[in-house]
């Protein structure tokens, strides 16, 4: 695979469709819309064409965008036509016989990043935005993929190319006698600012995670006590298998739930009690790590089932009473997934808990590999201010961090990364 090579692919949904884009990206893109529609339009223009060298294979809207103003910083050209399965077949066959060639998973996005068009945070981001479910992932994988964050590591690797001049000029020209031997306070202000700014950033990824990957809510309690059903309720569906029968529950199910733009996961459990079987014991001890890595716990209550306090009573756990068209005790949550009595309440109250785990803005701050380099990078600038009078060590700690930096947003080291991230990509991406 190489850049010199040009690239397609269908970048819209499968066919049939209304409309199908054929994306093409390389060196041969124009003469390729050229040899396939005619006369090429203006760049960033809409024309009207009829597309097939020689014979019409259909009628489209072609453009063409020259590099390096493109998504890919290579020529770019854009057909779209009707969504025929052999239409779109029989165009690619005619762009495989003038030297093009069907792209790899991601190829599109990692010509972007490889002529300097995205970082690989921002590419992150982009993945994150072509998966996004709810209104909250959206809203930070945009960001992320904006360059919110790209901004924030800006800022940081300036402050640290800061802070090493200082240190650097001070080892350069210390023979010569006119350099102070302590360093201005306004440098130790500057070290200490930058360590607030970095704790302050990987305190947000707890809550950038959560937005990323979901609130975990475990429904848990005893057997029979209304766990699947009230699943389905809050679901509004016959996700979870509901039967008078105790211990039916084995294995963790997750159920995903949008409430105002949040995922919330349901993890529906097995019941907890001393099991009556090897099968059922390893349900139940499944259903205890989910509920201790759990956000939020739901923990069931029924007036007809043996009930036991959750273990241990913390503050992320909301006791609800189920089964309230038999029983309604007063002033506690109570749901009935019979008559949906309840349900909408919950729901809110599940909101109400939730945006205090996400914050008011989703954090750009969501990845693993955010965690390491930012950990890396605070732990090398706290080093640097232990051995501040050490010139030349905290100088190699603030280079360090800077590195790490370097390499999050992929100008250091970035094909450990880069396989594994753009394989999950789409083709036409």
């Amino acid at each position: 695979m190489t850049s010199r090579d040009t690239i397609m692919a269908l970048s819209s949904g499968a066919p049939p469709s209304g409309v199908a884009v054929i994306r093409l990206s390389g060196p041969q893109a124009r003469e390729a819309l050229s040899f396939m529609a005619g006369e090429v339009p203006p760049p960033r223009t809409l024309a009207l064409r009829s597309i097939g060298a020689g014979t019409r294979l259909d009628q489209g809207l072609v453009a063409f965008f020259p590099r390096p103003a493109s998504f890919t910083g290579e020529d770019c050209v854009e057909l779209h036509v009707h969504g025929s399965p052999a239409g779109v077949k029989a165009i690619l066959r005619q762009l495989s016989e003038f030297g093009l060639r069907l792209a790899q998973p991601g190829e599109f996005t990692r010509r972007a990043f490889e002529n300097g068009k995205l970082d690989l945070v921002s590419v992150e981001g982009l993945g994150d935005l072509l998966s996004a479910e709810t209104e909250s992932q959206r809203q930070q994988a945009l960001a992320r993929y904006d360059g919110r964050f790209t901004a924030m590591i800006d800022n940081w690797r300036d402050e640290l190319l800061d802070l090493r001049a200082e240190l650097e000029a001070r080892l350069d020209f210390s023979d010569e006698g006119d350099v102070e031997e302590s360093l201005p306070g306004a440098f130790q202000d500057q070290l200490a600012g930058l360590v607030n700014s970095l704790t302050t950033a990987l305190l947000s990824l707890s809550s950038g995670r959560i937005v990323r990957e979901g609130i975990r809510v475990a429904i848990a309690g005893a057997p029979n006590a209304g766990k699947s059903s009230l699943i389905n309720a809050l679901s509004q569906s016959d996700v979870a298998i509901v039967s008078p029968e105790a211990g039916t529950t084995r294995d963790v199910r997750e159920v995903p739930l949008d409430i105002a733009g949040q995922l919330y996961l349901l993890l529906d459990l097995a019941g907890l009690r001393d099991a009556d079987s090897l099968a059922e014991a390893e349900g139940v001890r499944r259903a205890r790590r989910a509920i201790a890595d759990a956000d939020i716990v739901l923990w069931l209550v029924a007036p007809d089932v043996e009930s036991t306090e959750p273990e241990p009573f913390a503050s992320n756990v909301i006791v609800v009473h189920t089964k309230s068209d038999l029983a309604h005790p007063v002033g506690a949550t109570s749901v009935s997934s019979v008559t949906g009595e309840g349900i909408g309440e919950l729901i809110a109250l599940l909101q109400q808990r939730g945006s205090t785990l996400t914050g008011a803005e989703p954090s750009v701050i969501s990845h693993e590999r955010d965690r390491q380099a930012l950990t890396e990078a605070l732990d090398a600038v706290v080093s640097a201010g232990k051995r501040i009078e050490q010139w030349e060590l905290a100088a190699e700690d603030l280079r360090l961090a800077s590195a790490s930096l370097e390499r999050l947003i992929g100008r250091l080291d970035p094909e450990r990364v880069l396989d594994r991230l753009f394989s999950s990509f789409c083709i036409g991406k």
